[in-house]
Parts: C-alpha cells; sequence; structure tokens
C-alpha cells in the first residue's frame, strides 16, 4: 500500500497533465470527440454501422466477462405457452398473434441486472423478464424489464451506466447495489436517468415474487401487417395476480434468510401446478400520429401513459414447467433483440439500436461462438437451412456439398424466397453525433410518476433515496442528485435534502399531472399462492385452527404451522403437523400471520418478534382462539388490517387479498 501522500501526489501529477495528453481515444490511438450519442443518419435516424467507437466500446463490454452474463447474471426461468385473444392481423402478420387456435411455446427467463450469479434475489434493482416465443416463423424474443423505461437515451451509454451500478473497481463493492458513489455520480451527471431512477426507488424494484411483477418491451416497436402498413407499438406484460412488492426492511431481512425467495418461490408455485398467468397487452399509434405527443416515442426514458393511450389486451401466457437443468436450460438461453418474425420491425430509437448489435455480440463469447442456436433451448420449431458451417460447438452434420450461394451443384438450396422484408422507411440525414432535440427534457414524466403516487409510495421512495445517497460517500454528488429531485418535485427534494442534512435547493415550477396506472393501490389481489403462517403450541384448539386453514387452503393459500418445536402440535385430542420449527422461520418468509395460540406463545420473545415484525411490514394478522392474548403481548399500536373475533375466516382472507396495510403507525413498533 502506497502512503497517502503518495496517492495524492500522483493525483496531483494526474491533474497537471496537458488536456491533449488526457483526451478521450479509440483502442487504436483514434481521439474520441463523443462519447455520449452514436452516429447516426439525421438526429432521428438508425446507428450506423461504420460507428467505429460504438462498435468498439460496446463489444470490448460485451467481452469483459466470462462465461456469466455482464449484467442479468441472477435468473430464475420457466417453459409455458402463449395463446391470442383475438387476431391481430390487421396490424401484424405475425402468425403467432393471427390464429387463436395457436398455442406458441415460450421460455421465460427472469432476473436481477446488477448482482452477480450468487448475489440475492431481492435486491433493489431492475428486473428482466425476457420471453423466447418459438413461432412457426421462428424466434422471437421479447427481452424487456419489469419497468416500461431505462436509465439512458442512447445505447453507446450502456457500458458507462453497468460500469457506474457495479462494484467500484478498486474494492469489488458493493455487491447487487446501487447505494454508492459511482452510479449516484453517473446519475448527477446523466439527467435523462431522473424517470427510470424514480421507478428504481419505488417499491416496483422490490417485487414480492416474479409472479407478481409486470414486464414491458421498453422500447417502440413497430408492427406491420401483410400490406406492409406499419403501427407503432409498446408491449406491456400483465400478471394475473396482480403487481404486489415488498417492503424495504423486510427485504434486508429476507436476503439472510432466503436468498433464493424469488427463485424459490417461482420454482415451488409451477410444480404445484399453481401456473403463473400474465396477459399480454399492447399500446397501438398510427404511424400519422408519431409527433402527436409532448415527448418522443423513440426515447426510451419515456412512457405513453395508459390514459393517452389505452392498453388492449391480446393474449395470455401461462408457465406451467421447470426446466430439467438451470444450467443447460436457464444459463443458456440466448436471447437478442434481433430475433423478430415477419409482422415485428423495429423503429430508430437509439437504445434499441444499440442493444440490436450488443446482444448477438455477447451471445458468441458467452455460448463459445456462432452455433449457440443449436442448444436446445435456443433451437426453432420451424427448420434451419442456410449456408452457416462450421465454428466452435457445430453440432450438425451438414450433408450438403455446398456452402454458399448461388449455386447450381445443390440444385441452388437453400434458396433465399419470400420471407422476413424489413418495412420500408425512408431515412435520409447528415452522419452526425448528436440526439434530437426532442430529447432534451428529462424531468416531467419523472414528475408524473411522482405525483401519480399514493402518500405511502411516495413515503417508501423518500426512505429509499435517503438509504441510497446515505451509502455515498461525497457530498457533492448527493447535492448534484438533491439538484435534479427539485426539478422532479420540491416535496420531494426538500424531504431527501433534509434527511441528508444538505440545504433545500430552489424547486421550479412542476406540473400536476397525474396517471392512477402508475400506482400500485389499485392492483388486482387474491388469496391465491398467498403463504400463511399459523403459529401455534401444545393446547391449541386444534379444530378451530384446521377450519380456518382449510378455508385458506380451498381459496389457493399455503398455510403452514410454526411451532416451538418440530413434529405435531395440539392436544391429547387431536394434532396437526408441524411445517416449520418457530426458530428456523420469520415472518418475512410470508404473506401473513395467524396467531392461534397465546397461553404459551405470549411468554416467547420469538413468537412475539413475528407479531411486531409482521405487523412493521404490513401484513395481514389474524388471531382465534387464544390468540389474542399473543397480539396482547405484542403490544400493536392500532388494530388496521389486525382481524380478531369468533369467526374470522371471512374476514381475514379479505385482508390477505389486500396485500398491505402501508398506512399502520409503526414509529412505535420496535424494529
Amino acid at each position: 500500500m502506497k502512503p497517502e501522500s503518495d496517492a495524492k501526489d500522483q493525483q496531483l501529477q494526474a491533474d497537471r497533465v496537458p488536456a491533449d495528453e488526457r483526451a478521450m481515444t479509440t483502442d487504436q490511438g483514434i481521439p474520441v470527440d463523443d462519447t455520449d450519442n452514436s452516429l447516426k443518419a439525421g438526429t432521428r435516424g438508425p446507428t450506423l454501422m461504420e460507428d467505429f467507437h460504438f462498435r468498439e466500446k460496446i463489444t470490448r463490454f460485451d467481452h469483459e466477462r466470462i462465461p456469466e452474463r455482464v449484467v442479468h447474471a441472477r435468473g430464475s426461468g420457466a417453459y409455458g405457452y402463449f395463446q391470442a385473444y383475438e387476431s391481430l392481423a390487421e396490424v401484424t402478420s405475425a402468425e403467432f398473434l393471427n390464429d387463436m387456435s395457436i398455442r406458441t411455446p415460450v421460455f421465460v427467463r427472469f432476473s436481477t441486472v446488477a448482482g452477480s450469479r450468487g448475489s440475492a434475489d431481492t435486491v433493489r434493482d431492475v428486473r428482466g423478464f425476457a420471453t423466447k416465443f418459438y413461432t412457426t416463423q421462428g424466434i422471437f424474443d421479447l427481452v424487456g424489464n419489469n419497468f416500461p423505461v431505462f436509465f439512458i437515451q442512447d445505447g453507446i451509454k450502456f457500458p458507462d451506466f453497468v460500469h457506474a451500478v457495479k462494484p467500484e473497481p478498486h474494492n469489488e463493492i458493493p455487491q447487487a447495489q446501487s447505494a454508492h458513489d459511482t452510479f449516484w455520480d453517473f446519475v448527477q451527471l446523466q439527467p435523462e436517468s431522473m424517470h427510470m431512477v424514480m421507478w428504481l426507488m419505488s417499491d416496483r424494484s422490490i417485487p414480492r415474487s416474479f409472479r407478481m411483477m409486470q414486464g414491458f418491451g421498453v422500447h417502440t416497436f413497430r408492427f406491420v401487417n401483410a400490406s406492409g402498413k406499419a403501427t407503432f407499438v409498446k408491449f406491456h406484460w400483465r400478471p394475473k395476480l396482480g403487481t404486489h412488492s415488498l417492503v424495504w426492511e423486510e427485504v434486508l431481512r429476507i436476503q439472510g434468510n432466503d436468498p433464493d425467495f424469488n427463485r424459490r418461490d417461482l420454482w415451488e408455485a409451477i410444480e404445484r401446478g399453481a401456473f403463473p398467468e400474465y396477459e399480454l397487452c399492447v399500446q397501438l399509434v398510427p404511424e400519422s400520429a408519431e409527433f402527436d405527443f409532448d415527448f418522443d416515442l423513440l426515447d426510451a426514458t419515456k412512457i405513453i401513459p395508459e390514459e393517452q393511450v389505452p392498453l388492449r389486451p391480446i393474449g395470455k401466457m401461462v408457465l406451467n414447467r421447470n426446466p430439467d437443468n438451470f444450467f443447460a436450460e436457464t444459463e443458456q438461453v440466448a436471447f437478442h433483440l434481433g430475433n423478430i418474425v415477419p409482422g415485428i420491425d423495429f423503429t430508430n430509437d437509439p437504445l434499441l439500436q444499440g442493444r440490436l448489435f450488443s446482444y448477438l455480440d455477447t451471445q458468441l463469447l458467452r455460448l463459445g461462438g456462432p452455433n449457440f442456436p443449436q442448444i436446445p433451448v435456443n433451437r426453432p420449431l420451424n427448420d434451419v437451412r442456410n449456408d452457416q458451417r462450421d465454428g466452435f460447438h457445430q453440432h450438425l452434420i451438414h450433408e450438403s456439398r455446398t456452402s454458399y450461394a448461388p449455386n447450381s451443384i445443390s440444385g441452388g438450396c437453400p434458396a433465399a424466397m419470400d420471407g422476413y422484408r424489413h418495412h420500408q422507411e425512408k431515412v435520409e440525414g447528415t452522419k452526425i453525433r448528436m440526439r434530437s432535440p426532442s430529447f432534451d427534457e428529462h424531468y416531467r414524466q419523472a414528475t408524473l410518476f411522482w405525483n401519480s403516487m399514493a402518500d405511502w409510495e411516495k413515503r417508501h421512495i423518500v426512505a429509499a433515496f435517503l438509504f441510497e445517497l446515505g451509502h455515498v460517500e461525497r457530498a457533492a454528488i448527493k447535492e448534484g442528485v438533491v439538484k435534479h429531485l427539485a426539478s422532479v418535485h420540491p416535496d420531494l427534494a426538500e424531504a431527501v435534502a433534509q434527511g441528508l442534512g444538505l440545504p433545500v435547493p430552489p424547486g421550479g415550477t412542476v406540473h400536476s399531472d397525474t396517471s392512477p396506472a402508475l400506482s400500485m393501490t389499485a392492483q388486482p389481489g387474491g388469496v391465491a399462492t398467498r403463504k400463511i403462517a399459523i403459529l401455534m403450541a401444545d393446547g391449541t384448539d386444534v379444530e378451530g385452527v384446521r377450519a380456518l386453514k382449510e378455508s385458506l387452503e380451498s381459496q389457493g393459500a399455503i398455510c403452514e404451522v410454526v411451532a416451538p418445536r418440530e413434529g405435531t402440535v395440539g392436544g391429547t385430542v387431536a394434532s396437526l403437523p408441524v411445517d416449520r420449527q418457530l426458530s428456523a422461520a420469520t415472518s418475512v418468509l410470508y404473506d401473513a400471520v395467524v396467531a392461534a395460540d397465546g397461553q404459551v406463545l405470549a411468554a416467547m420473545g420469538p413468537a412475539k418478534f413475528w407479531i411486531m415484525e409482521a405487523y412493521r411490514h404490513g401484513k395481514p394478522i389474524g388471531a382465534v382462539g387464544s390468540g389474542t392474548l399473543l397480539l396482547d403481548a405484542a403490544r400493536l399500536p392500532d388494530s388496521l388490517g389486525v382481524i380478531t373475533g369468533d369467526d374470522i375466516t371471512q374476514r381475514f382472507a379479505e385482508a390477505v387479498a389486500s396485500h398491505r396495510f402501508y398506512d399502520r403507525d409503526v414509529s412505535s413498533v420496535p424494529a
């Protein structure tokens, strides 16, 4: 380790290096004039392949780790099917969206973004939601996230964002967290990220389950019908169980108790036959209406509010089979946005354009060369016929004597015939590294998100900012972020600034528009698949507990008996098998708690902590028989979501269906 004075001297020397010697260059020493914008044909045109700086930057990024994915390393997968509700022939020629009788096989991979394969599931992070459709016309990959927007507008910035959010290079800390200097330094210098940061600081970033998580295609794509007419389209996945989240304090406990919480939840639900279902919805915009919005449709940091363009449900997806081997399937599945079928096409979104290069480039490294589509999980249903040969891991034995086209030796086969045709779009413009001025506004939709939140959601967002920025070491970075928050909403900036002990920055005038669809308060609920702990000890009224348990299970709930010891619990006449020992379980692994005994458990500290912790996290709490004594011992400050009485079955089920009670007073309940 070098003395501190030496380190300071080195920094001073670096600061004195002439500007021309510190200028950015490519790996070939060629000076770089702009590393924030890819080379495009006009400000809204497609990215050009001749952009050597973009290709070098992305290629180096894609190849910097093996064999683990650079991002989305920790994932969970499942097989299923997709089936359309109606024919969409008026807007797309894609066969799987036009024939309601077709059940298109799918493979879905859910994932966190920032952490390594060994990180926990329940970190604050974006979640990947990638779907591989095995259609009769080939593979279609819809590769999205559980947020509808992203941090950046141009694909050339992707390495910068990922490097910023990954563990810091000098000490490889922290793992799977954005609560550190480099990430927030990136944010304060890139105001385009503010809308995405609002989503990241909300409870959307800590989903209760992959089965209760929305998915989005993020970008604006095109549908193209048989006559060549194009329509802009945004893709949305809506879970049948509704969109529900955890709370931050709960997340921290789950990471230690079960780092595989979301992965286990998905696996066990499918094994039980409680197959996750999602509805695929689209927002359709005619090409003639491309410029009718106060934002650019090609800007991946923007949404189309549902109040402006309603969602149209077009089909459902059911996940009904777990993989047989994690590595062979979940780990080796290769998604690529360039895998599209006739009837679906791209737009000139510069982030989408960058991903079209990056995903294929990444798979070439991770999966050992160009033959990764031959891995079973990546194979299309229809036959593959082309002139591609050899390469690493070639498993096919080609009998044809030709590997070129055109040819006469093999009868001219395979021959290019009627197939995928790109939508004809007139593109012209000056080759330039610049974004369209229509991409310049960065705060309006971040404000829309804040305005649309319920009071409890706003409290959670403020708490998230305070946690994250509380781990930032440099005061200037905190101040920079808070200044941006003032442009989002002065109330948000004031709350965060006061919590950090910073001066409240002046806030400008902000709009009051809302989008109710952005709040999670109106999400559908239910009892099905909810996990409920029943706290018991010897002497409990077993028959009363049995009746409640059977009623909840008949509605699809998963009830587990938790007792001080393993074996059975109850009285001399009847008993129930114990599913979990009290000291080996925790309330954070359940959606609700029933206190079925208080005579014994009220004197046990761990049992009282169960109730207090569940209360702090907003979970439904029920008490039957002497269980009210345990609630009394826990000294809960109010009864919101706390169900007691002679027959609690219906009222408790209704409370469970509500998911959480976030408006409880938890100030006096110890953490």
